[in-house]
């Protein structure tokens, strides 16, 4: 629209035109404006979302990555959390052997010397153990020797000089014939009288108690599936099938059941439980696939002469140590799985929470993290204070560890509260570190409850060390083959692991068991099979060398 300036005063059609174009034009860039501005709105919250979609992919991707590297140093690292604050570790090409080490793969060479004092401080091999015996063999010069070169004089034996090596022989077996006299009167031949015959373990059966227990020991402590025992019992020219030996294992079971029956009872009244659960494979169980998991849960007395119980079960619900542990009341210490949550309402009953699950996310960490000093860095160190003390008084009186800990460990804890609430904000919910110090703090007063008595543990970790020898067996034997086979190795390790934390040779303890279990009648009689229960003399005979 064109118009002459100089006209347009005089025009009042062409100014209205004007102003009505003008006025259309307004309008439609107002228009544009408004769909520019809603185009940009869009475009911001487009972007916005975009960049939260992002943030939340770089959070999946550094959580993934975190697991990568967990699992990468689960399978191929370390798995010891102690030192994780001292750097000082080599591989084995860089590591310095110990002396005695070094001697005992030393070649040989000779070297005869009188000098004094030259080995003084010098790190020695330990003796060989007193009651081992001894096949003494003696080493003579030759008779020209005998006389002295210088005056011909006879030479002096003054003294030897010993070295000894440790010979093994294999496996012996010794047959016991037991052989029961009879009786006649040949005059009137009348009655006939014979010997009583003794009590054995298994009275049909050609094993003594001591071979029963020693297949035992091998199968539970060593690992050697019944099928191996087999192979090593023909090597030295023994026929003893598995299945035979199979049949041992199954019978001993049943005969000992009453007694980890008693040791249940003991467990129940102790007033102090430690409780963990383990994953198994046990196949041929009813309803379920071979695939699934089947679980040991594993109980200890933590005060007084140890106990420890395993029981098989299908799995992994609250009802199994519900039902176990029904009747007990005082301390049940557990991990934080929700399993245990039950006797948070149970009457009588205080939940404890351990420690090294708190403490072990920023160990994973650290591993991870190897030279830096972050914030895994910093709660293991102040959560290693409260180890240094218990360290220190581990063997002082519940009344000393109680007053020490009120004085020592109670600053370092608020000390660490005080820490997880300054920095939980700033570790990502999801992440690794996240977690860890949420645990602590979702978990805190059960993770305190050890400072109320001197007589409590800081964690659990007892219990799973009475964990450690069936978790190396599972290894070897991979599963059990039926739930009766599942019983029968919860019953034996109750028993070997019980014995082994009484400081008893298990093959000595279980062959005493075996020899007096027949005779048992009542819960007294069973009880007095107990480690805790022993005489003086009979935890002598049967203690580790």
């Amino acid at each position: 629209m064109k118009y002459a300036l100089n006209t347009l005063l005089d025009d009042i059609h062409s100014l209205q035109e004007i102003i009505v174009f003008l006025h259309n034009n307004v309008e439609k860039i107002e228009e544009e404006k408004k769909s520019l501005q809603q185009n940009h709105d869009h475009i911001l919250q487009e972007k916005i979302k975009t960049d939260a979609e992002l943030a939340t992919v770089r959070l999946k991707l550094d959580h993934v990555l975190e697991q990568f590297k967990l699992s990468k140093q689960r399978q191929f690292g370390r798995s010891s959390e102690k030192d994780l604050i001292q750097y000082d570790i080599f591989d084995e090409a860089g590591v310095t052997l110990p002396i005695e080490a070094q001697e005992d793969v030393a070649d040989e060479t000779e070297v005869i010397t009188y000098e004094r004092k030259k080995n003084a401080g010098k790190s020695k091999r330990k003796a060989l153990p007193d009651y081992l015996p001894r096949e003494v063999k003696t080493y003579d010069i030759p008779e020209d020797e005998k006389t002295c070169d210088c005056c011909g004089s006879e030479k002096t034996c003054f003294g030897k000089e010993i070295s000894e090596q440790l010979k093994v022989i294999p496996p012996q077996i010794v047959v016991i014939s037991h052989q029961r006299l009879k009786y006649c009167c040949k005059p009137c031949e009348g009655e006939i009288s014979i010997a009583p015959k003794p009590a054995l373990f298994l009275p049909k059966s050609m094993a003594d108690a001591s071979l029963v227990a020693y297949t035992i020991i091998l199968k539970y402590v060593d690992h050697l599936p019944l099928y191996r025992q087999e192979h090593i019992w023909a090597r030295n020219k023994i026929e003893l099938p598995r299945n035979t030996t199979c049949a041992w294992v199954m019978k001993s079971a049943t005969l000992c059941e009453p007694l980890v029956n008693v040791m249940r009872l003991e467990l129940i009244k102790s007033g102090y439980v430690q409780a963990d659960e383990t994953p198994t494979q046990v196949l041929n169980e009813p309803k379920r696939k071979n695939t699934q998991k089947s679980y040991m849960w594993v109980y200890r007395k933590a005060i007084g002469a140890p106990l420890i119980l395993y029981e098989y079960q299908e799995t992994r619900e609250a009802k199994h140590p519900k039902r176990f542990l029904a009747g007990f009341t005082g301390r049940l210490q557990t991990d934080a799985y929700s399993g245990y949550d039950w006797s948070d309402e149970m009457p009588g009953v205080v939940h404890l929470a351990c420690m090294t699950h708190g403490r072990r996310p920023f160990a994973e960490l650290q591993k991870l993290a190897k030279k830096s000093k972050g914030l895994a860095y910093q709660a293991l160190e102040i959560i290693g204070v409260l180890y240094h003390i218990e360290a220190q008084i581990k063997d002082k009186t519940v009344e000393e560890k109680y007053q020490i800990r009120q004085e020592q460990a109670k600053p370092q804890l608020e000390k660490l509260q005080a820490w997880l609430l300054k920095h939980v904000s700033q570790a990502p919910p999801k992440g690794k570190l996240g977690q860890a110090m949420r645990y602590l703090i979702n978990h805190w007063q059960k993770l305190i409850r050890y400072m109320d008595d001197g007589q409590l543990h800081i964690d659990n970790n007892a219990i799973e060390n009475d964990i450690r020898p069936f978790a190396l067996g599972k290894k070897n034997w991979l599963f059990y083959g039926n739930p009766r086979g599942a019983k029968a190795g919860a019953i034996f390790y109750s028993l070997l692991i019980t014995a082994k934390a009484n400081r008893l040779n298990e093959h000595a303890y279980l062959t005493f068991v075996f020899n007096r279990i027949r005779a048992c009648r009542t819960e007294d009689d069973y009880r007095k099979l107990l480690p805790g229960y022993l005489t003086a003399e009979e935890s002598k005979q049967l203690a580790l060398k």
